[in-house]
């Protein structure tokens, strides 16, 4: 079975074998950035299908129920569903305007049968409900990635002040031993680690990054439509558009014009020829 160590190219043994202090201080803190990155990395993932999942099923319900507010009457709680806690943030917000509370009582249902209809503005305070509720969720499906992405950005910086570190260390040898190949090969082989070390830990975690923020964008669209939806049905059911027949005050309301008087003084043409006459 091969060892890690064989595993390694020749260059990259060696470098490792002459590594100096701070050539290894450097290496420990990107392995620290590789955990960190992954660990964010992965987690995100598990999180994204688990609320894809609980999503699914909120919604199979949702588009299954008789009413838009039914699953809101029978309190079913969906944790991990992203969906619900939208759909429930209007939910609440309708109730209060429709019958003054904003949880289901056990009169709830009889009372939401002979309410009346919201209107058009009042329905806009639920639409910023449910557009609040999706700005929550998304800051929950981006927490901690800023971690992953200084981790990204990190690294290559941190391979390359390792290696212009560890060339000057080698360089500087050269004022006290013969400037020979051979004298220099293990200072300059040792600061080139460093750099490759970075560039395994930022390449990898950058694939991995980039397709969780793809899946986190779509997640945030899914969410958006939904709304959308939610906002449709419960705009059908509940809100009133009909208009109020406002009649236009008549001219004779408003009053004469007042025109303003003219004096003799500095007067136009008009106020000569009224004069000549």
């Amino acid at each position: 079975m091969p060892t890690l160590e064989s595993l390694l190219s020749p260059g990259l043994r060696y470098g490792l074998e002459h590594g100096s202090l701070t050539c290894w201080i450097i290496c420990g803190v990107l392995a620290l950035l590789s955990i960190i990155s992954w660990a964010v990395i992965l987690s995100k993932r598990m999180l994204i299908t688990r609320v894809h999942k609980a999503n699914l099923s909120f919604l199979r319900e949702f588009r299954e129920s008789n009413h838009p507010l039914e699953l809101f009457q029978k309190r079913e709680h969906h944790e991990f569903a992203a969906f619900y806690h939208i759909y429930h943030a209007a939910c609440r917000e309708m109730a209060w305007y429709l019958l003054g509370e904003d949880e289901p009582g056990e009169t709830f249902a009889a009372r939401l049968q002979g309410a009346g209809r919201i209107t058009p503005s009042q329905m806009s305070a639920v639409q910023n409900a449910m557009e609040r509720s999706v700005a929550e969720a998304a800051l929950r499906l981006e927490a901690r990635m800023a971690w992953a992405a200084t981790a990204l950005s990190a690294a290559p910086l941190l391979g390359l002040l390792g290696t212009v570190w560890g060339l000057l260390d080698a360089f500087s040898t050269m004022t006290h031993t013969d400037a020979s190949l051979a004298a220099l090969a293990p200072g300059v082989t040792t600061a080139l680690v460093t750099t490759v070390l970075g560039l395994l830990v930022a390449v990898p975690s950058m694939l991995g990054y980039n397709g969780l923020v793809n899946r986190i964008r779509g997640m945030v669209v899914r969410l958006d439509n939904f709304a959308s939806e939610l906002s449709a049905a419960l705009d059908r059911a509940f809100v009133d558009h009909r208009f109020t027949n406002e009649t236009l005050p008549s001219m004779g309301s408003l009053g004469a014009p007042s025109m303003p008087a003219f004096s003799g003084v500095g007067a136009g043409p008009l106020h000569v020829f009224a004069a000549r006459a």
